[in-house]
């Protein structure tokens, strides 16, 4: 099992040098992996005929994962990549295609791309994109984006893309894997079709009751539960005394990967996230 990081950005702030401090850090460290969540908008939740449920506001700072990435690459050298999640139903697909497929090839290989469907729907609205059909039109998606990382050329025609033989280029040296992320069935079972592999984002007690649920829906899909990989998230906010023995139940439930979240944690500032990434890797990492 790797452990990586989620990267607060919704505390951290904006200072680049600090950024380039996390990422080198985190590398430093022994992480497998930095994560980081998607938003392109914020949004007023009040006074809303549709509410917004979800926790982040017009007040919640988000970094743009892709350029990100991009910068904490170029100051690294062997961390991965994880988005958690894109939400991919609301951005163009090719344009995903292509962002994606230059920060994997300048990264050297190390993206593992997270996908997810959201929750806002004033963000989907403010980038010209239907909220109701979202999780239909991100299954096509999937298959667009393969289709142009790996095709000299593409000829598609689908329910809600059409692409008259073009192409991307430069392409991936290697498929880019596509990880799911979500907290239903709906996209439990969708992970299990055509996902490599699926992100929890609850907490580890909801999260466990549900890896072997979805490993019994890969295999009813006539997939391989053994090639399909698992990701949870630990919080930081658990405490010493739990991090060893909640990092070793997902050992033992034979996860991939983990990832530790310090946000929401009572940390102030970039010092406090950048201590609380080198406490956690003394108590829990190799």
């Amino acid at each position: 099992m790797q452990i990586g990081v989620v990267f607060p950005q919704t505390e951290f702030g904006d200072d680049p040098a600090l950024i380039k401090d996390y990422a080198q850090t985190a590398e430093a460290l022994g992480y497998s992996h930095i994560l980081a969540y998607d938003h392109v908008l914020g949004a007023v939740h009040e006074n809303r005929a549709r509410p917004l449920t979800g926790p982040y506001t017009e007040r919640t700072p988000f970094h743009e994962p892709f350029v990100l990435f991009a910068y904490m690459a170029a100051v690294t050298s062997t961390i991965g990549f994880t988005t958690g999640v894109i939400i991919l139903p609301q951005r163009q697909t090719a344009l995903v295609a292509k962002q994606a497929a230059e920060l994997d090839i300048l990264s050297g290989g190390r993206l593992r791309l997270g996908v997810g469907t959201g929750w806002n729907h004033v963000e989907y609205d403010a980038l010209n994109e239907n909220f109701r059909n979202r999780g239909k039109r991100q299954e096509e998606q999937v298959e667009v984006l393969r289709r142009l990382w790996a095709e000299d050329v593409v000829d598609f025609t689908g329910t809600y893309h059409r692409i008259d033989r073009a192409n991307i280029l430069p392409r991936p040296t290697r498929p880019i894997p596509i990880w799911f992320g979500g907290f239903n069935d709906v996209a439990f079972r969708r992970a299990a079709r055509i996902g490599d592999g699926f992100i929890f984002g609850g907490g580890t007690a909801d999260a466990l009751a549900h890896v072997d649920m979805i490993r019994r829906y890969v295999a009813e899909a006539g997939r391989d539960s053994a090639a399909f990989g698992i990701e949870s998230m630990v919080n930081y906010a658990a405490g010493p005394e739990k991090w060893v023995s909640i990092a070793d139940s997902w050992r033992a439930a034979n996860v991939d990967y983990i990832s530790l979240r310090d946000m929401n944690a009572g940390l102030e500032g970039p010092r406090a996230h950048l201590d609380a990434i080198r406490r956690y890797a003394e108590a829990v990492l190799p």
